[in-house]
C-alpha cells in the first residue's frame, strides 16, 4: 500500500521527483507502494523531452491522464496517472519536482480525488523545502534521515459549511488523538485538540468567505498525553451552484519537519503575550514590528489595515518616506500612506488567496512591492472571522533564503494579529470611527497645477480622541488661479472634525463661485456664526494667479504663510489678519497683495507644528524657516517630510500645505465679449470669436469652436435674463469657450430628441464636439463652458490681437 494518505483517492502508486545535476532532469527521490505493477516508474525523466511528468512541468499545472490519455505518450496500460509539479508556476518556488500518482482504474480522476491529490502535493513540497533547508548540496534534494518525502502519515477531511457538519476519515482522528468512535462530527471538537493560540487561524480557514478559496496552515496540537505536535492543514473550498462556498474539502498531514526552534517558540510566546496587551489598533502595529523587526534581521516592516480595496497603513518602520518606493510615498497625504490594493496586483492576489506569500530574490513584482524588498519579501495577510482584515509586509534589501520553518512561524504569527486587530477594534470604535471621519473629510489626492506643484502633510494628535480640527484644501479656480486653505477647528474631537469638514466645504463652494477672497473668507464667517456650536476657527486663504503670480492672501487668526524666494532666506508674510470664524458675525478680513517669482515655495501650516506645551512659537517658526532654507524645493514632497520629521509625540493635530510657484511656461490669451440682447446678438458674438481665432493662428477647427458658440449663446440667450458674457482662453493645444450668464439654473441635456423637435439638441452637440464640458456656479449666475482640443500650431504672438471686445 502507498501509505494512509492516499489510500482514499485510490492511488496504488506515489513517487516523488526532485531535479538532479543542472536541472533539466528529474530523478527518482522516493516511491511508495505497488513498484511492480503495470505501469513502470522510471528512474529519471528529461524535462525536454515528451512525457506526463515534463509537459506538467512545463505548464506549472497538473496534469490528469486516463488510460486513453497516456496512449499519445506511447504507453498502453490499464491505469491513470497523475502527474502534479511541485512549486513552480505562480512565481513564488522555483521548481522543486514533481508528484506522480497512479490509480489502477482507466477511468481517470474525479473532481473529489483531483482536489485531494492537488492539496497533498502541496504537502509533498512543504516537505521537499524542508529537505532543501536541512542538506548542504540543494540541487541535489533527497529525504533527510528520519523524513519521508512522501506524506504518509494523515488523512482527508469534508466539510459542508451549510451544517457545519465535517466528515473525517480514521487516519486524522489518529493524528489528533481522537478515538473515531467518539467523535461527534463538529467543528468544535477538532478545534478543541489545538494550541489555544492557533485557534483563531483554524477558525478563519473553516469560515471561508468567498468561493474556490484556497487555505494552508501550520498549526499545534496537544495529544491527550500530553504530547505537542506539529500538523500542516491545506484545504479548497468548493462552490455550489448558487456560486456561494457550499462544500470544503482538506487534508491534514504529519508537519514535524516544521517544528520551530526555541528561539521562534519563545518569539510566538513573546507576540502573543504583547498583542494580549495592545488595546488600540497603533498599539497592535507597534507590537508587530517590534516583534518581527530585529528577530527576522528585515529591513523594512509595514502593516496596514484593508478597507474596502484601500490600504490603510497604520504602521512603517523605518518611517522615514525615503525608506519606501515612490508609489508609496506619492500616497504619503497623512502620517502614513493611503494607497489603492488595485495599484498593486500582486499584493491584491495575495490577499485574495489568503495565506502567506513568500517572494525571493529576483522575483518579477511591481515596483511599489519590489522596493520594499529587494533581498526578499513576506507578505502576511491577517485572517479573522473568516476574512482578511488587513496585512502585514516584511522586507530584505540583501538576500534572504526562506525556510520552510519560517514560512510557519509567520504564518502563526498573522494569525495572532489578525484576532489582536479584531479585538483592537472591538476596544476602540470610538478612535475608529473618529479617525475614518477624518480620513473622509481630508481631500485624498491633491490636483496637478498648471505653473506650480502642491503637497500636503496631515498628521493627527497622539493624546486623547487623536482626531482633531486641522484642515487643508486645494482649489482650482476659473482663469489661471488656484485658492491654497489651510485652517484649524478648535478642539480634538468629531464634532472638530465634523465642522471642520463643514467649512472646507463652504469655503470650497464660495470659492468656486467666482467670489474674491475676502468674500469668501467673510462667508465662511458667517455660516461658523449661525451654526449651533461653541467652536471657533482659524484659517489663512491665498488666491494665486498661476500666469502672474500676484497672490492675495486672507487670514483669519491663524498663522501667516511663509515664503522661501528662490535662493533666499525664509520669511514670514506680513499679512492683515482679521479675528477668527466664528467669533463675529460683521467682522472684516481685510486682503493682502504679494508678488511671487517662479520657484518661490509658499508654506501653509498649523500651529501643532510650531508650537506645544515644550515649544514657543517663535523657536518653533525658526526651526520651520530653517528646515526651509536648508531644503530643495524640487523634491516638495521631501520638503513636507522633513517639515513633519520631528513630530513623532503630539499634543495637536498638524497640518502642512506646500506650492511651489514655477510659473506658467505658456501664457494663456483671452477674450472677451459682452453680448447684447439682439435679434442678430449670436451672429455678432460668431463674428468675434472667427476674428479672436484667426488672430491667434487658430484655422482648422474655427468652425467646430463656432458651432460652440452658437449654441452656447443661444442657450443663455433664450433660457436667462440680463447679462450674458463670451469669454475665449488659449491655453497651448486647448481652446476654452465659456458663457456666463446671470440665471444659477445648470442647463439640462436632453436624455431623448424627437425627430420633429425644433430644440433640445444644442447641448448634445457641445458634449460631441467637446474634450469636456460642464457648468459652475459664479456668484449670481453660471457659467458653462466648453474645452477644444486644438492641432499643434506656432503660439501667438502679442495677446492684444484678440482683438476688442465689448
Amino acid at each position: 500500500m502507498t501509505g494512509q494518505i492516499f489510500a482514499s483517492c485510490g492511488v496504488e502508486l506515489a513517487a516523488v521527483y526532485v531535479p538532479a545535476g543542472s536541472g533539466g532532469e528529474l530523478r527518482l527521490a522516493e516511491t511508495a507502494g505497488d513498484t511492480h505493477g503495470p505501469y513502470g516508474i522510471p528512474p529519471a525523466y528529461d524535462l525536454g523531452g515528451r512525457s506526463p511528468v515534463a509537459d506538467a512541468c512545463r505548464t506549472g499545472r497538473p496534469l490528469w491522464l486516463s488510460a486513453q490519455d497516456l496512449v499519445p505518450y506511447g504507453l498502453d496500460s490499464p491505469v491513470s496517472v497523475g502527474a502534479l509539479p511541485l512549486g513552480g508556476g505562480d512565481g513564488e518556488r522555483a521548481l522543486l519536482g514533481c508528484l506522480v500518482v497512479v490509480r489502477k482504474a482507466e477511468d481517470g480522476f474525479d473532481a473529489v480525488q483531483r482536489a485531494l491529490l492537488e492539496l497533498y502535493a502541496d504537502q509533498t513540497a512543504a516537505g521537499l523545502e524542508a529537505a532543501a533547508a536541512r542538506v548542504a548540496a540543494p540541487a541535489e534534494i533527497g529525504a533527510p534521515a528520519g523524513h519521508a518525502l512522501l506524506p504518509m502519515r494523515g488523512g482527508t477531511f469534508a466539510l459542508t459549511l451549510s451544517t457545519g457538519r465535517m466528515e473525517v476519515d480514521a487516519q486524522v482522528l489518529a493524528l489528533l488523538g481522537i478515538p473515531p468512535g467518539t467523535f461527534d462530527g463538529q467543528v468544535s471538537t477538532l478545534l478543541a485538540c489545538a494550541v489555544p493560540d492557533d485557534v483563531p487561524a483554524l477558525m478563519s480557514v473553516v469560515e471561508p468567505d468567498r468561493p474556490d478559496a484556497h487555505q494552508q496552515l501550520a498549526f499545534r496540537i496537544r495529544r491527550p498525553g500530553g504530547e505537542l505536535r506539529w500538523l500542516g492543514l491545506r484545504s479548497r473550498v468548493l462552490a455550489g451552484a448558487d456560486g456561494r462556498p457550499e462544500r470544503m474539502l482538506g487534508v491534514v498531514g504529519d508537519a514535524s519537519y516544521l517544528r520551530p526552534t526555541p528561539d521562534e517558540v519563545s518569539l510566538v510566546q513573546r507576540l502573543s503575550t504583547a498583542l494580549a496587551a495592545a488595546t488600540t489598533i497603533r498599539d497592535v502595529s507597534r507590537v508587530v514590528v517590534e516583534s518581527l523587526r530585529e528577530p527576522l534581521h528585515a529591513d523594512r516592516v509595514a502593516v496596514a489595515e484593508l478597507e474596502g480595496d484601500r490600504l490603510v497603513v497604520t504602521l512603517l518602520d523605518p518611517p522615514e518616506p525615503d525608506a519606501w518606493p515612490e508609489v508609496w510615498r506619492s500616497e504619503w497625504r497623512s502620517e502614513w500612506p493611503d494607497a489603492s490594493c488595485h495599484s498593486l496586483p500582486t499584493l491584491e492576489g495575495a490577499l485574495r488567496e489568503g495565506h502567506v506569500a513568500l517572494w525571493p530574490r529576483g522575483t518579477e513584482l511591481e515596483p511599489g512591492l519590489a522596493g520594499i524588498g529587494p533581498g526578499g519579501l513576506a507578505v502576511l495577510p491577517l485572517p479573522a472571522d473568516g476574512r482578511m482584515v488587513g496585512v502585514c509586509l516584511v522586507g530584505w534589501d540583501g538576500e534572504h533564503r526562506f525556510g520552510p520553518e519560517e514560512r510557519s512561524l509567520l504564518t502563526a504569527t498573522a494569525g495572532l494579529v489578525g484576532q489582536a486587530l479584531m479585538r483592537a477594534h472591538a476596544l476602540d470604535a470610538g478612535h475608529e470611527l473618529a479617525t475614518m471621519l477624518q480620513r473622509s473629510l481630508l481631500p485624498r489626492k491633491l490636483p496637478a497645477l498648471p505653473g506650480g506643484t502642491a503637497v500636503a502633510r496631515y498628521l493627527p494628535a497622539t493624546v486623547g480622541l487623536e482626531v482633531g480640527g486641522d484642515w487643508y484644501d486645494v482649489i482650482p479656480l476659473s482663469d489661471g488661479h488656484v485658492a491654497l486653505v489651510i485652517g484649524d477647528v478648535q478642539g480634538h474631537s468629531a464634532g472638530a472634525a465634523t465642522i471642520m469638514g463643514q467649512m472646507r466645504t463652504a469655503i470650497r463652494a464660495y470659492a468656486v463661485e467666482g467670489h474674491p477672497p475676502d468674500v469668501v473668507v467673510a462667508h465662511a464667517n458667517r455660516l461658523l456664526v449661525g451654526m449651533e456650536t461653541d467652536l471657533f476657527a482659524t484659517c489663512c486663504y491665498v488666491d494665486l494667479d498661476m500666469e502672474e503670480g500676484i497672490a492675495l492672501l486672507v487670514r483669519a487668526g491663524h498663522l501667516p504663510p511663509l515664503l522661501r524666494p528662490p535662493g533666499g532666506a525664509t520669511e514670514e508674510t506680513e499679512v492683515e489678519g482679521g479675528p477668527p470664524l466664528g467669533v463675529m458675525a460683521d467682522a472684516e478680513f481685510p486682503m493682502t497683495e504679494v508678488g511671487l517669482a517662479p520657484g518661490t515655495v509658499v508654506a501653509l501650516l498649523t500651529d501643532g507644528l510650531v508650537e506645544s506645551s515644550t515649544l514657543r512659537l517663535e523657536d518653533g517658526l525658526r526651526g520651520v524657516r530653517a528646515v526651509l532654507d536648508a531644503a530643495d524645493p524640487a523634491d516638495l514632497g521631501r520638503v513636507a517630510d522633513e517639515l513633519v520629521a520631528g513630530t513623532r509625540r503630539r499634543d495637536d493635530d498638524v497640518a502642512v500645505l506646500l506650492l511651489r510657484y514655477d510659473g506658467m511656461r505658456v501664457r494663456p490669451v483671452r477674450a472677451r465679449w459682452a453680448v447684447w440682447r439682439l435679434p442678430d446678438a449670436v451672429m455678432h458674438a460668431r463674428r468675434f470669436t472667427a476674428r479672436t481665432l484667426r488672430g491667434w493662428g487658430v484655422e482648422e477647427e474655427v468652425d467646430m469652436a463656432l458651432l460652440v458658440v452658437s449654441e452656447l449663446v443661444t442657450n443663455a440667450i433664450a433660457h436667462t435674463r440680463g447679462e450674458v458674457r463670451l469669454d475665449l482662453t488659449l491655453a497651448g493645444d486647448r481652446l476654452r469657450v465659456a458663457v456666463n450668464d446671470a440665471s444659477p439654473r445648470a442647463p439640462v441635456k436632453s436624455a431623448s430628441v424627437d425627430w420633429e423637435a425644433t430644440g433640445g439638441r444644442g447641448l448634445l452637440l457641445v458634449e460631441a464636439l467637446s474634450t469636456s464640458w460642464g457648468s459652475v456656479p459664479l456668484s449670481g449666475g453660471k457659467q458653462v463652458w466648453s474645452e477644444l482640443a486644438l492641432s499643434p500650431r506656432e503660439p501667438p504672438g502679442d495677446p492684444a490681437a484678440a482683438g476688442p471686445g465689448r
